[in-house]
């Protein structure tokens, strides 16, 4: 018994005690009390059972004294040392188990370790057996080869040994041998042979550059002579059609003739080299931006986008043209100027052509606005753009604004996430479309992706689904999240604790409640204790009940209850 308690007794019992022998006997067991416990040096606090022995004692001499209620005191005396012997056996009981299952463990280590050695004996029996076959093997082809050497290779044993056979067989020799010696008189040197077959390489790749280089010219003179007669029969015609759309039309008709867009990319690269430098080049980037001007004020806005978007050295394909675009006010149903600028510069970009990052976000921005979405997946399937955070984002939004092209969109967005190596918000992608099992398989193999990533997808995508597949077991380790701390941050949430709830109530309609508490190394018993006060808060009683069972039925383990009566009866099992 602490002081503080002493105390608390010692004013109780000087208000009941009426007789001055009363009280002195009580202050004498005080004291007698004190006495032993120096004596036996009792910790001051905490279950022990030398304090039990001598509180023992001094309740024999309360019995010893009292008349009126000597039976009841005994009857509780009974009852008090009848549990502290139960207690006492069940720590026996436990403490002979550890022993058992330890020596049963040492046991199953030293047979485990004999087996593996057993095994790799076996191992090593086998291949000193089959080292000894291979080495029978080669001594038998060495004793085969020595008996065969004194023979002469296409004679029988019965011809080595006769001499008209050999005499036969050395004229054979004599003639290969003169035929060798004049065929070496016709033959040259090896290093004219090396030298001559170097000057023949060098002959056939300058052979197999020009016919390159001719069917190269053959093929760029066939397209341009195409675009000659389209060019021709426009200015006859009157120029019915603008150029640039004329001049779209040319080469899709090229690219559809012959098949690959390598082709027209050629057309294009031939028009880039053959781009004037220099003081030519300064006076064709100001006849350009004059053009572009001129049509831009005459709000011919589609003509002036192909200009900016062709602008040599690219001096127009640039943010400040877009906004100039954008400031254009168009009429209501029409194609605004900054998406015709945007599908112009991805129709003049080259085969590996990236607009830049501010570019991309507000051309995709136009052409969202402008429903045209199927623009945008060209352009990030074909790697037109560059890819940003916030172009995710944007596809992300648009698909949240719209959900008939929802799930385009998030495949897009998920496309760039990915390339940005956001893994998070690719896997939260992933649960907006649907696809909860992709994202949890994508999530657990995920390297960069931690237990709180996890965690802010599953708050702004809340599945149960989802939940219990990222608190399963992996087969090589644990969970991704741990049931007690995920089922605490979602309660704890008024939007997202319903799947908490219905995470809980499965496991406990299944029976499985004590295996997954078990189990779940991730969590704590503090964790597990707040999860049972925020389902009483809930009025869950019923799931709060189950796993403050589950827990208190677990060895060593201790629950600290707010309740002042549950705390009264906890102190009184310790002590």
């Amino acid at each position: 018994m602490s002081d503080a308690q002493m105390s608390r007794s010692s004013r109780f019992t000087a208000d009941i005690l009426t007789t001055d022998s009363d009280r002195s006997f009580i202050q004498s067991l005080y004291e007698f009390m004190e006495h032993e416990k120096k004596c036996l040096q009792c910790p001051g606090e905490g279950p022990d059972e030398l304090r039990y022995t001598v509180h023992r004692s001094v309740f024999s001499k309360v019995i010893g004294r009292a008349t009126a209620y000597k039976r009841l005191l005994l009857s509780i005396k009974s009852e008090y040392d009848s549990t502290i012997r139960e207690l006492q056996r069940r720590e026996e009981e436990a403490r002979a188990a550890r022993l058992t299952v330890g020596a049963s463990e040492s046991r199953l280590k030293s047979l485990l370790t004999c087996e593996r050695q057993a095994a790799h004996l076996r191992e090593r029996i086998f291949t000193l057996q089959r080292e000894t076959a291979e080495l029978q093997e080669e001594i038998e082809r060495e004793k085969t080869s020595k008996e065969q050497s004194t023979w002469l290779p296409g004679l029988t044993v019965a011809e080595s040994s006769d001499p008209e056979a050999l005499d036969e067989y050395l004229k054979d020799m004599e003639a290969q041998r003169d035929a060798l010696l004049d065929r070496k008189s016709h033959c040259v040197p090896l290093e004219v042979k090396t030298k001559l077959d170097a000057e023949l390489q060098a002959a056939k790749r300058r052979r197999d550059e020009l016919s390159a280089e001719n069917n190269h010219l053959i093929v760029l003179y066939k397209r341009l002579r195409s675009v000659w007669d389209c060019l021709s029969s426009w200015e006859e015609e009157g120029q019915p059609v603008p150029l640039g759309e004329l001049v779209g039309s040319t080469l899709e008709n090229i690219r559809e003739a012959d098949g690959t867009d390598e082709d027209i990319c050629s057309i294009k690269q031939l028009f880039e080299d053959q781009e004037p430098t220099g003081a030519d080049a300064s006076e064709l980037v100001s006849d350009y931006l004059d053009r572009f001007l001129k049509l831009f004020e005459s709000a011919q806005y589609e003509d002036a986008a192909l200009i900016a978007a062709r602008a040599p050295r690219g001096v127009l394909r640039n943010i400040d043209t877009m906004e100039m675009f954008k400031g254009v006010e168009v009429l209501p149903g029409s194609l605004s100027p900054s998406f015709l600028f945007f599908w112009a510069l991805l129709f003049t970009a080259g085969a590996n052509g990236e607009l830049s990052a501010p570019l991309s976000l507000q051309g995709v921005s136009c052409a969202l606005q402008s429903g045209a979405l199927q623009l945008v997946s060209y352009a990030v399937t074909q790697k037109k753009l560059t890819f940003t955070e916030e172009l995710g984002d944007v596809l992300t939004e648009h698909a949240q604004e719209n959900p008939g092209v929802a799930d385009l969109c998030l495949t897009l967005a998920t496309i760039i996430y990915e390339a940005c190596r956001l893994h998070r918000k690719a896997a939260l992608s992933m649960c907006r479309r649907g696809l909860i099992h992709s994202a949890a398989e994508f999530l657990k193999h995920c390297e960069d992706l931690t237990a709180e990533d996890s965690m802010w997808v599953l708050c702004r995508s809340p599945s149960l689904s989802l939940l219990q597949l990222l608190t399963e077991p992996l087969q090589d380790s644990g969970a991704i999240l741990s049931v007690g701390g995920a089922c605490a941050a979602l309660l704890a949430d008024p939007q997202r604790r319903p799947i908490a709830l219905q995470l809980l109530d499965s496991f406990v309609g299944r029976g499985a409640l004590e295996e997954v508490i078990v189990g779940d190394v991730g969590s704590s018993v503090d964790v597990w204790t707040h999860v049972v006060s925020l389902c009483s808060e809930l009025e869950r009683d019923d799931l709060s009940r189950v796993i403050l069972s589950v827990l208190l039925s677990q060895s060593g383990t201790r629950i600290v209850t707010p309740d002042p009566e549950g705390a009264r009866l906890m102190e009184h099992v310790y002590l």
